[in-house]
């Protein structure tokens, strides 16, 4: 299919995978938008028995001119919320609804099908069964859930009390305000109703936005901290770490940063790279520490542009100003002044003309991830670990976005080495250089 209309609407999602195998849903010009309406990622896909990931992402779209080598800028105009209660919590996995891995290799308790097929009776933890044999068949449960309500124009959210979350569940759809594609068990179906009168604030981000893997797998497991849970998996979509490290684009970086505003470049790793996205959230603190944050269903546009020869091996975030750490902020006027006066005294001049890139690296672990961060500005800009490492430490810093293991590596670098490199009129334009 050809789309030559200015904004793309993705209206299918992928049933927990990504990869060649999922298709693209249209292609589209760089330079166009993509709209979705996306559904809750995490706890709705993690109790759905029969996918085979942990999200529900929409269909990748194919964009012409994107070939293996090059990179695609998303930049993100618009995440509105659109549902009208959430829920999520701390998880417990039901070991009897799974072989191992609970977001991928899930089968029922009591006829041990693999993957399911199931349906809802009543609310509840209890609601969701097998129907060769009746099991209850949700891989996941609450240790602590609770579930949320947002003010009619989603600016804030409240925990509300088990009666209110019982309302909730008898309509989960509704307020959840699943898109009709969606295939997903709401999770607002638990009624979980701890931490009663909590005041949420609302800022909306994307947990899942990238270009395609070169291979098919979860889609929640598209990084190197899921994506851990293949290496050696005797499922099949079990990976080495070699093959995993090739494959994956790091699109579920679950970053609180990739908001309205942010422009985040991405590998391109087939040919026409395979833009989707999902599982956003309300809001997210970073580290996510109780692995899950408020999976929304969200209206999302993103306009996309091809970036030629610029080979990345994972990828760039571009926060807005006001997120980016204070010690990699570009230096300003007054700043350029002092350094240029102190340079002058000792006859050398005062490297100032430099903008901020953060590099996404993930890894098994936070050591793992940040190794990867430094390896790939390494790889990419040229320089040496041991001048990524001390360039970091003191105009940089890195920050962590996810547990266990991805993180952003703030740097702030020279006008010439990101000429160089393709990304400066990005990085001008992003921060008004």
């Amino acid at each position: 299919m050809s789309q030559t209309e200015t904004t793309l609407f993705v209206n299918r999602f992928t049933h927990g995978l990504i990869g060649p195998e999922t298709g693209f849903f249209a292609t589209i010009q760089s330079g166009s938008r993509i709209r979705a309406v996306t559904p809750p990622g995490c706890w709705g896909p993690m109790i759905t028995p029969d996918f085979r990931g942990g999200h529900e992402v929409t269909q990748p779209v194919y964009i012409e001119g994107a070939e293996v080598g090059d990179a695609v800028a998303l930049y993100i105009e618009d995440v509105r919320v659109l549902s009208l209660a959430a829920s999520t919590g701390t998880m417990r996995v039901n070991d009897k609804a799974c072989e191992g891995d609970a977001f991928v290799a899930k089968k029922c308790p009591g006829c041990g099908q693999p993957w399911p097929k199931t349906q809802i009776q009543g609310i509840g933890e209890e609601a969701i069964r097998c129907i060769h044999c009746g099991a209850e068949a949700s891989p996941f449960h609450f240790n602590q859930g609770y579930t949320v309500v947002f003010d009619h124009d989603h600016n804030a959210a409240i925990a509300v009390d088990q009666r209110h979350a019982e309302q909730f569940a008898a309509e989960a759809k509704r307020f959840a305000s699943l898109p009709e594609q969606s295939e997903q068990y709401p999770i607002l179906l638990f009624a979980a109703h701890e931490l009663t009168g909590l005041p949420i604030r609302v800022r909306p981000c994307i947990g899942n936005i990238g270009t395609m893997p070169a291979k098919t797998i979860p889609d929640s497991h598209n990084a190197g901290d899921f994506g851990a849970f293949l290496v050696d998996a005797p499922h099949e979509y079990g990976l080495s770490a070699e093959e995993l490290d090739a494959v994956r684009t790091d699109a579920h970086l679950d970053c609180t940063d990739v908001r309205p505003g942010a422009v985040l470049l991405c590998p391109v790793k087939v040919p026409g790279a395979g833009v989707y996205m999902g599982d956003a959230h309300s809001i997210m603190g970073r580290g996510e520490l109780a692995v899950h944050s408020i999976d929304i269903t969200a209206d999302i546009t993103i306009r996309v542009e091809v970036l030629k020869g610029v080979d990345l091996p994972g990828p760039i975030l571009l926060p807005n100003a006001d997120d980016l750490p204070r010690i990699a902020k570009p230096y300003t006027p007054a700043e350029r002044e002092s350094f240029a006066a102190l340079a002058k005294q000792y006859d050398i001049l005062a490297d100032t003309d430099m903008g901020p890139v953060q590099f996404i690296g993930t890894g098994k672990d936070l050591n793992a991830a940040v190794d990867n961060a430094i390896d790939r500005a390494h790889q990419f800009l040229g320089l040496s670990r041991d001048e990524v490492m001390n360039r970091a430490t003191v105009t940089g810093e890195v920050q962590i976005t996810r547990l266990p293991g991805t993180v952003q590596l703030s740097l702030l670098l020279p006008r010439t080495l990101l000429e160089d490199k393709g990304l400066w009129p990005l990085v001008k334009t992003q921060y008004t250089l």
